[in-house]
């Protein structure tokens, strides 16, 4: 595919304006600038289906996908008609509205948890679950994984990661890690601090399956060691399976939390699990302390639970899964068979399960390079498509991959000519950084092993946490 003449003097603008305005120009920070090259949209006008239009009028094909949270397509017409409906007769009101049922309802039904409570990020759930886990067992300690590079934006992740700035250190002392796939690990971490585990939070895959019973031996040590087991679904929750990871790798944990596509991009997530744990949240119980679970003005918000309700119907009743496991096979294999081509395969490999792609871009001596992730960004966003990571939606044609593979043959074209004569040589300006990054010097970019736009692959784990904690944050 040609390069296309693009023009960014719209985003420019309102980049210099939003610098003015937000720290780090964007709510977000996998969407500020830093993460992206010069060339690059900076401001999205509107989204359709697996296509996004910036504030210049120029047209992609979009892989992001508000950060994975939309699963079936940008404004997709069964979620919007269903918001639709629901704005006409209001979003919040002083007692709850009907829709809070009818949603738990349908959530719980298809997910099959006892009791479920909803909010408007993950983060809230995440945290929400290791409060009800130190409340129920009384003690002060949680593990989280540490391949698995981000949890929450609250004090108790945030301070594992190198921008813990503001956190104090008896905070950070409360949070300890263990290794996926390392049994090992979680057994010598219950050694390590007898009694004083409250939970074990991971999530139940980056992309390869749990291997030797993983997830069941980890939950029969939390079982045996007297702490609970929380699955973090942010991202597995409407990829893996409609019903989540823990259906297709049949695990019941004690707490699960789900968002991103649950709502196809609208504000809704969900801290889930068994009774005998969300009931202390509740009005019901006298045997033991209240705990201030989960409430926030918004939490419910008739529109948003009108498309988490519409989004789960169609996950339930359409082949959404079957599509995104297929039409991410065709761009993994089609990409793959690019790369041997132009004979950077050991340079550039598309990573991850195939509802779930990411790819790992590796300098001349095979170390993972920010340059040269912004130099395929780049490359890859003049030929129409933006790809900050390989994420399928239901609205991902044929077409789009085609035209996907056809960007990616150009961009590593030029990779491959940047492999043998530098990179500088083609890259505008600067490279993207990472977000967990504890100063704007860059110091630490060389050290970053990049993988996509978000930390949804991990790396290999050195000291406290995982190296993957200095990519970019999923929000």
């Amino acid at each position: 595919m040609s390069e296309q003449n693009l023009c960014f003097r719209k985003s420019g603008r309102l980049q210099e304006r939003g610098r003015e305005l937000i720290p780090g120009g964007s709510h977000t920070y996998a969407k500020g600038e830093d993460q992206y090259p010069i060339l690059a949209p900076g401001f999205i006008e509107r989204g359709l289906g697996c296509h996004v239009w910036d504030v210049d009028g120029n047209k992609y094909v979009e892989f992001g996908m508000g950060n994975r949270s939309v699963g079936l397509g940008h404004a997709y017409p069964t979620v919007l008609r269903a918001v639709e409906t629901a704005l006409s007769g209001g979003s919040n009101f002083t007692r709850p509205a009907r829709i809070e049922v009818d949603c738990a309802e349908t959530f719980l039904e298809l997910i099959g948890a006892q009791m479920v409570k909803f909010c408007k990020d993950g983060s809230d759930a995440t945290s929400g679950a290791v409060r009800l886990a130190r409340a129920y067992t009384g003690r002060d300690l949680v593990a989280c994984c540490a391949d698995h590079p981000f949890f929450s934006t609250d004090d108790w992740f945030i301070g594992t990661t190198p921008m813990n700035a503001g956190i104090p250190e008896a905070v950070r002392n409360l949070t300890v890690s263990f290794r996926y796939n390392d049994i090992a690990s979680v057994k010598d971490l219950f050694d390590r601090h007898p009694g004083k585990v409250a939970a074990l939070i991971l999530e139940p895959s980056r992309g390869d399956d749990p291997a030797d019973g993983f997830l069941h031996e980890v939950q029969r040590l939390c079982r045996e060691k007297g702490a609970l087991l929380i699955l973090d679904e942010m991202i597995t929750g409407f990829r893996w399976h409609a019903a989540g990871a823990q259906r297709l790798y049949g695990i019941e944990p004690d707490l699960s939390t789900f968002g991103k596509a649950l709502g196809n991009g609208f504000s809704v997530s969900a801290l889930a699990g068994k009774r005998e744990y969300m009931r202390l949240g509740g009005l019901e119980h006298t045997d033991r302390p209240r705990v201030f679970l989960l409430s926030t003005t918004h939490g419910a918000e008739t529109h948003a639970l009108a498309a988490a309700i519409a989004t789960m119907r169609t996950y339930r009743d359409e082949p959404v899964i079957e599509h995104l496991h297929r039409q991410g096979t065709k761009l993994r294999d089609g990409i793959a068979e690019v790369a041997r081509r132009h004979g950077v395969d050991r340079h550039f490999k598309v990573v991850g399960r195939p509802s779930c792609l990411a790819y790992a871009t590796l300098d001349p001596s095979g170390k993972p390079s920010q340059t040269y992730r912004s130099l395929f960004l780049q490359e890859t966003i003049k030929r129409g498509v933006l790809m900050p990571s390989l994420v399928v939606s239901y609205t991902h044609d044929d077409a789009a991959v085609m035209k996907t593979i056809e960007a990616v043959d150009g961009a590593l074209a030029v990779y491959a000519q940047a492999l043998e004569s530098g990179a500088s040589h083609f890259l505008v300006g600067r490279p993207s950084q990472p977000v967990f990054r504890r100063f704007n010097n860059g110091d630490e970019q060389a050290r970053v092993p990049v993988v996509s736009e978000n930390p949804h692959v991990a790396s290999s784990a050195t000291g406290r946490q995982s190296e993957a904690h200095r990519l970019v944050a999923t929000s």
